[in-house]
């Protein structure tokens, strides 16, 4: 049977490897009707509000993209928070699901913090006259980019799935210890960058995309990290069926 590696032990003795079953995900209903039914409603929650609201005043439709890059943003928070709780469950209970819920989330959170970076650029360049400035915000989003891009690579460094665990499990904390620092950036130094929007400074309807647009990417979000888990836990599985053959042939010969 494919396991997954938990420890345990008393205080003053040394930590002894025991295991709980690592099994194939079965078949999820609930996550075909979500794959199915998020992007339909993603796009027609773009559509109606690029098509629907009035431009803005100061920037005409060049504004819209607020309704992809902030709720962007706000997913890869949603996905890096996700990674810092799985990687102190991994490090406390040592369950190695907890490492692939965690390696899942942080795939995607990535790919939001990516996209979040290239939207801002492309919104910048007529807004500010220029692709790229190293302003607060922009500069932490870049070394939050990073890091989990180098949490990535470093899941590749070893094939000794409890090490790889440990130390994806170290990086992915200090990563989202950064996300922090990416929100309050705005307001703790001077940018560029404006500072974040409430009711009061937003037109009604305009605000009613962006969160109705949050929706859709948390809606996202979970059916990305899902797919990602599942992949994850059926490749461990195999991994361990294929030593496990190597094994018993070694035992054989």
């Amino acid at each position: 049977m494919a396991e997954t590696t938990m420890r345990t032990g008393a205080v003053g003795t040394p930590m002894r490897a025991t295991y709980t079953p690592l099994t194939r995900p079965g078949k999820a209903t609930w996550l075909t009707v979500l794959t199915w039914l998020t992007p339909v409603a993603a796009l027609a929650a773009q559509l109606i509000w690029l098509t629907q609201s009035a431009p803005d005043r100061d920037m005409g439709h060049l504004q819209k993209i607020m309704y992809v890059h902030v709720p962007a943003a706000k997913t890869a928070f949603l996905a890096f928070a996700w990674v810092l709780v799985q990687s102190i469950r991994y490090l406390w209970k040592r369950d190695e699901r907890a490492d692939l819920q965690a390696a899942a989330a942080a795939e995607v959170g990535a790919v939001m913090t990516g996209l979040t970076l290239a939207q801002g650029s492309i919104w910048g360049r007529p807004t500010w006259g220029v692709w790229w400035t190293w302003d607060a915000r922009l500069t932490s989003t870049a070394v939050l980019f990073l890091v989990f891009i180098g949490y990535l690579a470093l899941r590749g460094l070893t094939d000794d799935p409890e090490r790889r665990a440990r130390w994806s499990a170290a990086v992915g904390i200090l990563g989202a210890l950064n996300v922090p620092i990416v929100y309050m950036s705005v307001k703790w130094w001077r940018t560029l960058h404006q500072p974040p929007s409430d009711s009061v400074n937003l037109d009604p309807f305009y605000l009613l995309g962006k969160q109705v647009n949050w929706l859709m990417f948390t809606l996202i979000l979970v059916v990305c990290i899902a797919h990602r888990y599942r992949a994850h836990i059926a490749q461990r599985v195999r991994e361990m069926e294929q030593d496990e053959a190597a094994l018993q042939r070694r035992r054989t010969a």
